[in-house]
């Protein structure tokens, strides 16, 4: 099975070399070193300081080619110098809300980034743009948000529902701000619900999620269950607004929902640096039984190192991350999807995906290990060496074959180089006060304030659904009610005492920052859309 790829052991052995604290530390001063030993154990700081300049100028190069050829388009074409996507601006929430966050931070550690004009214009586009999603929820039926919203008209009429678990229980973190910036529960209470609702829709026997339901009959399109594309940040989120908000119901799910994968989807070795056995992976499972429904796995879980970071479990992160910079060392990037029977990928393409970047920097941040900057090394090398075009960085179509395709994602630029960055500025304001910051799924810097854990409202405000949106939940799930700790045993994975992140009392903004006028099966990662 995965253990023909050795090479992961190796890297294994490298990245558990400094965790424990200390405890159980790397020590550089042991000779002789081995020959891979000497390679991964150290990096010059003019090495570290000349990757970052490497980044900026890659992120430079591909920026100043989208101003020049594809704004305002929405993506770039960087083999033809050309624009793609509708010439509209359609600005996201979470990038919003985060700049006016740090426009307000009294503290402004990037320096004073408040023009002399600047009357909370960024909170006001926010509220709005939130409330044209707000159409997405009010016309469900199960009170899960329609995929596809028009900003201007709502649903559509005869729109899809089908929608992936990830775009319609991935809300809680942006409107849960948005909520206690401006004093108004409903953004919050609708993610909330759709939260509850997908809660409710588990299977009875396993705990387990699909990856794709209807949001009129709350019936299962799919049923596949795992860690990546249509499920992950559905898991992140959970983590992220007990962690922001300090709700316990928040983490109690997280804590459960990753109970079960590690008894569901984990495969291999029970411990990852002991014991004998295949490496360990997490894959695709049937949500009905738990039995492996697919023998890939995607490039989307390799997020996963990330979040096993944020809830403290980290020689499981070490271990998760290992596995996927061995097929990145095998191919130069992620094929989408890899198959770990075959040991080969079944789809070839990379779009320049930010989420094993992200865990690399996550993991260095946890444990300083320096064989996390040689991992951003090798990224950086491959992504200037074998997807660098004309005019920015193009899709790979094929990693067997090395053939670029005309598209530059936008989320190459506001994650892919900003995680790369981060990883090497090692001064960088957010990574001198990481206890104060957290990320949004899409990359977006929210602050970890007092604050936040604060609101005037009753949380039960939507705690009851209503009777038509009740009957069609309990058509859908007749075992609903079913208690699940009665039918088996969970104890927490967790372990957040781990996370300075978690620890807000760091944080130094009391206040909350104004905000004007109070009161398809996987490969679907979304959140609400606008046409």
């Amino acid at each position: 099975m995965v253990s023909t790829l050795s090479l992961s052991l190796v890297f294994l052995h490298l990245a558990l070399q400094s965790f424990c604290y200390g405890e159980c530390a790397f020590n550089i001063f042991r000779y002789p070193l081995t020959r891979v030993e000497r390679k991964y154990a150290s990096i010059s700081e003019n090495e570290r300081l000349r990757l970052k300049e490497d980044t900026r100028d890659m992120f430079y190069f591909g920026y100043d080619s989208y101003m020049k050829y594809a704004y305002p388009k929405d993506e770039l074409n960087p083999i033809y110098c050309s624009g793609r996507g509708p010439d509209y601006d359609n600005p996201l929430l979470g990038a919003l809300l985060s700049a006016h966050l740090l426009i307000q931070d009294e503290n402004k550690p990037f320096g004073d980034l408040e023009p002399e004009w600047y009357d909370g214009e960024l909170l006001e586009m926010a509220s709005d743009l939130a409330s044209r999603f707000l159409p997405a929820f009010d016309n469900s039926k199960t009170g899960l948000p329609y995929p596809r919203v028009n900003l201007r008209e709502g649903v559509p009429e005869g729109s899809r529902t089908d929608t992936c678990t990830a775009g319609a229980g991935s809300l809680l973190v942006e409107f849960g701000v948005l909520s206690r910036l401006i004093g108004d529960p409903v953004y919050e209470m609708s993610a909330r619900r759709a939260n509850k609702v997908l809660w409710k829709l588990r299977n009875s026997k396993t705990g387990l999620l699909g990856n794709v339901v209807d949001v009129n009959t709350g019936k299962w399109v799919g049923e596949l269950s795992g860690v990546g594309a249509g499920l992950d940040s559905f898991y992140e989120y959970l983590l992220k607004a007990y962690i922001l908000f300090g709700h316990p119901e928040d983490f109690s799910m997280f804590n459960e929902t990753y109970t079960l994968i590690k008894q569901y989807m984990r495969r291999g070795r029970p411990h990852c640096n002991s014991g004998s056995g295949d490496h360990p992976l997490y894959v695709n499972v049937d949500m009905k039984n738990g039995g492996t429904q697919t023998t890939w796995i995607d490039s989307l879980q390799a997020a996963f190192a990330g979040i096993q970071v944020l809830a403290g479990d980290m020689e499981e992160a070490i271990c998760t991350h290992a596995l996927y910079y061995t097929i990145w060392r095998k191919y130069g990037v992620l094929p989408e999807r890899f198959n770990w029977q075959r040991i080969s990928p079944d789809v070839m393409f990379y779009p320049l995906r930010p989420e094993f970047v992200e865990s690399t920097y996550l993991l260095y941040q946890a444990t300083r290990n320096p064989f996390y900057l040689h991992v951003g090394r090798d990224i950086l090398t491959s992504l200037n060496n074998l997807t660098k075009a004309q005019c920015g960085y193009a899709t790979i179509h094929s990693v067997l074959d090395m053939t670029l395709e005309d598209r530059m994602e936008s989320f190459f630029l506001s994650e892919t180089c900003k995680y790369l960055y981060l990883l090497f500025d090692v001064d960088n304001p957010v990574n001198l006060n990481s206890q104060r910051y957290m990320f949004t799924t899409e990359g977006h810097i929210l602050p970890l304030a007092p604050w936040l854990r604060q609101q005037t409202w009753d949380t039960d405000l939507f705690s009851s659904v209503d009777p038509v949106m009740q009957a069609n939940i309990s058509q859908a799930n007749p075992w609903e009610n079913c208690s699940l700790s009665s039918q088996r045993e969970t104890t927490p994975g967790v372990y957040l005492e781990r996370v300075s992140g978690v620890n807000t009392s760091a944080a130094q903004s009391e206040t909350r920052p104004h905000g004007g006028s109070g009161s398809d099966q996987p490969g679907c990662y979304c959140r609400p859309h606008s046409n």
